[in-house]
């Protein structure tokens, strides 16, 4: 499948690019992952969702991606994390590293094809270190490794901002032992109670930016095709990466660079240091995995999305529309020979026009537009045919059901069994609404019963009991189902 046709908006350069692999048909992909010293929120899943799903799309176009998304298990943060708990360092980091692989399976992020820990590439961040001061391009001073950024005059070059002002805005900390206030640690003395190891500095630990130039560099190599992150990191962790990573090899460090846009909440952007944070895993009681799945790609990665009830609730259901036309596509269709034969229309069509909305800059907004149209045909061509060829009319829909795969196999969603997905929508429903199942049961068995004795009107005002109780019935072909109605 052609893929010269994508174009992706690159921070460096602040506008659309096609996107030229280094070695054709191959990409390097590397995405800032969490500091595992807590839970992870809803902010960073939408970034880690946007990327699965650029990464899912670059592979659906035919490229051979290699996915690094890493592990920060070495921070301040984990360190006093840590002391607040009474554990170790290293331990608690472990704990929140397989609980984020817990909460990436649930909203359905693929794996990556590496994901690097710091505390495993001490001897590649030590690496680096050296070559830096060996150019002068770095300095220790009384165990701690500064990168001096007035020596290396690109600094900047990703932020856009100006060094000047840059420096008027910062202060040497107390404990600092830094020549000028921008420049940043490389490397940090050990201090009592934190987790070293030996360098030729003495002993100590990386600082936070290291990090990530010396895993991309071991497992994509000191220059690769896409970084990817969110917002924040432009400044200051992109941006030196970038000096670090260049001064050490004196080659392009990412080709193109990708940055998701904030999530808000209420109004401000959702960090765990502003406090007004909602965990993923909190959410996921919520609302379905891929309902939050669809709310996040709703919205182009690129732009900010505010995290409201609503829009939650809109998402959820939506997928229970979608959920409930392929139930009643594979009820019609699935597992039925119709033939060889021509099919309807143009079948095909919404699913080219997915293609192109991914194909400008990862557009998902656009692709759920195109996606809304298929799903449109699909439900008019089992409610209301508009040709008489049965057989025709099943090839089509065939053919519609396994374009939903392809997309499918892109957004991550619909990756359930309809009626497993709808049944699970409907507990949660009735637990939030407190409704009597067993007696809903009873109802519809009384309301099939009059049908079948042809009691219309009473099976009428058993439909309508039930819609009192806030339930609505559908006779389907394998028998009646019930979901809760939308508040």
């Amino acid at each position: 499948m052609a893929a010269a046709s994508i174009r992706l908006f690159n921070t460096m350069t602040m506008q659309k690019e096609t996107l030229e692999p280094a070695v054709p048909g191959k990409l390097g992909v590397y995405v800032c992952g969490p500091t595992v010293y807590s839970y992870v929120h809803i902010g960073n899943a939408r970034t880690f969702t946007s990327f699965d799903v650029v990464v899912r799309y670059l592979r659906y176009r035919g490229f051979e991606v290699k996915y690094v998304r890493n592990y920060t298990d070495v921070d301040d943060k984990i360190i006093k994390a840590a002391h607040e708990t009474g554990e170790e360092p290293v331990a608690l980091a472990a704990r929140f590293v397989e609980a984020f692989r817990e909460d990436a399976r649930a909203l359905h992020l693929l794996e990556p094809d590496v994901s690097p820990k710091v505390s495993d590439h001490l001897a590649e961040i030590i690496g680096i270190i050296g070559k830096l001061v060996d150019k002068g391009l770095a300095y220790e001073s009384k165990g701690d490794v500064y990168f001096s950024v007035r020596h290396y005059p690109e600094y900047a070059k990703l932020s856009k901002r100006n060094l000047d002002d840059l420096c008027a805005g910062e202060r040497v900390q107390p404990g600092e032992q830094k020549h000028e206030p921008l420049d940043f640690a490389l490397w940090k003395a050990a201090k009592p109670g934190e987790p070293a190891w030996d360098s030729p500095w003495g002993k100590g630990r990386p600082g936070w930016h290291i990090e990530c130039s010396a895993m991309s560099a071991k497992y994509l190599g000191e220059t690769f095709d896409i970084h990817g992150g969110g917002l924040d990191l432009i400044f200051p962790h992109h941006e030196n990466e970038i000096a670090q990573s260049e001064g050490a090899s004196g080659k392009t460090f990412s080709r193109y660079w990708m940055h998701c846009g904030f999530l808000d909440l209420e109004g401000a952007k959702m960090s765990k240091s502003l406090g007004n944070v909602v965990r993923l895993r909190d959410a996921l009681t919520k609302v379905d995995p891929e309902a939050l799945r669809f709310f996040f790609v709703g919205t182009h990665y690129r732009h900010p999305l505010n995290f409201a009830d609503k829009g939650l609730a809109d998402a959820e259901q939506r997928m229970e529309y979608f959920y409930e036309t392929l139930r009643k596509v594979d009820e019609r269709v699935s597992g039925k020979d119709f033939g060889k034969g021509p099919l309807y229309g143009e079948p095909h069509k919404h699913l080219t026009e997915f293609e192109s909305q991914m194909d400008d800059d990862f557009n998902t907004a656009g692709a759920l537009g195109a996606l809304s149209g298929l799903f449109a045909q699909m439900n008019e061509l089992t409610d209301k045919p508009p040709v008489k060829d049965k057989a025709q009319v099943g090839r089509t829909l065939q053919a519609l059901r396994e374009d939903v795969r392809k997309v499918s196999g892109v957004l991550g969603l619909f990756e359930d069994e309809p009626a497993q997905w709808l049944l699970r929508r409907r507990d949660r429903a009735v637990k939030e609404r407190g409704i009597d199942v067993a007696k809903v049961e009873s109802l519809i068995q009384a309301r099939n019963e009059a049908r079948k004795a042809k009691n219309f009107a009473e099976g009428d005002r058993l439909r309508e009991e039930l819609k009192g109780m806030g339930v609505e019935i559908l006779d389907t072909a394998a028998g009646t189902v019930w979901k809760v109605a939308p508040q």
